[in-house]
């Protein structure tokens, strides 16, 4: 009888077999060094992004990785002022202000705006991975009757903006772990496959771990996870919106919003995005009955978040 690790190969082999694109995005996390390791007899290309001006941890993981795949790394370093221009564009493409999101949904549109400069039409991506295999922080203290139905609710509402930045740029994005085979492996599998203890230690994606421990580097496989915005160093935008605008334009900026538009601000980046997201959009009120209290959007059912200001939780 074939064990759960060989079926988690063989699953996620033949998806990333049906893959036509010649390039993938490197991060050097678990979710994209397996698919480099799968994908290495097809030799497709690397890039990697890391902002010039902020630390990032993608960097040396992206090129450890890139070494053992021996795949071609196309590094891209990115100037502060790609990086505004990129968030104008990013905003405009999502429509929304959510400071998170744009900070992890920066890198994609970089990468995938640097790739259509070179005619490339399509990019695999490790997005759905810790959809499916139960990869975030926020789920390791959750106990097993709390993580089944996280899953569930996490499942209905996952979302990947890769996708619609993409489609916006005549594009495509690959998702190998959203293949239908890989989502029923992994309905099949025990809480205890995706969320175990190694050494006192809580790690999610077990199963993935289990299954490439032996064809990864160690550090790349009990590697925690690590949101896209530390990996690439976008995460420091804060700080940067912190230093340049002052208190005073903060607070005036804040209130002259709230009056107008009913929107409340949270912090000096949320203040640069929203500026950003009002010179392509209106405000548009929702007569929903589960809205934002910041700034009055539809809460989606089983969400706890505001997708358009990023608050949360949303009580």
């Amino acid at each position: 009888m074939e064990s759960l690790i060989d079926q988690c190969r063989r699953v996620l082999q033949s998806s990333v077999t049906e893959c036509k694109s010649k390039w993938i995005a490197l991060s050097g996390g678990l979710d994209s060094s397996i698919l480099a390791y799968l994908l290495k007899d097809q030799k497709p290309q690397a890039i990697t992004i890391i902002t010039k001006d902020f630390l990032g941890t993608d960097l040396t993981y992206a090129q450890i990785i890139a070494k053992h795949t021996e795949l071609p790394l196309s590094l891209m370093q990115v100037s502060m002022e790609e990086m505004l221009d990129s968030i104008n564009e990013t905003i405009k493409i999502l429509g929304n202000f959510n400071d998170i999101e744009i900070r992890n949904s920066i890198v994609p549109y970089i990468y995938l705006n640097s790739l259509k400069k070179k005619g490339v039409d399509s990019v695999i991506t490790g997005d759905g991975a810790d959809e499916v295999f139960a990869g975030y922080n926020f789920l390791l203290k959750k106990s097993e009757k709390e993580l089944v139905g996280e899953l569930k609710r996490i499942k209905k509402i996952m979302h990947f903006p890769s996708k619609d930045i993409a489609e916006s740029l005549n594009m495509r994005v690959e998702t190998p772990f959203l293949n239908e085979d890989v989502i029923e492996f992994s309905d099949s599998l025990p809480i205890s496959k995706k969320i175990n203890q190694k050494e006192e230690k809580r790690f999610g994606k077990w199963i993935l771990r289990e299954a490439f421990e032996k064809n990864l580097p160690e550090n790349i496989i009990w590697r925690e996870k690590s949101p896209m915005q530390d990996g690439s160093g976008t995460v420091n935008l804060t700080n940067l919106f912190n230093a340049i605008i002052t208190d005073d334009v903060f607070s005036q900026k804040k209130t002259k919003i709230l009056e107008e538009d009913g929107v409340y601000i949270r912090t000096k980046e949320s203040l640069h995005y929203y500026e950003c997201f009002r010179k392509s959009n209106s405000i548009k009120k929702s007569n929903s009955h589960e809205k934002c209290p910041d700034c009055n959007y539809a809460i989606n059912l089983n969400s706890k978040f505001c997708r358009m200001c990023g608050k949360f939780p949303i009580n």
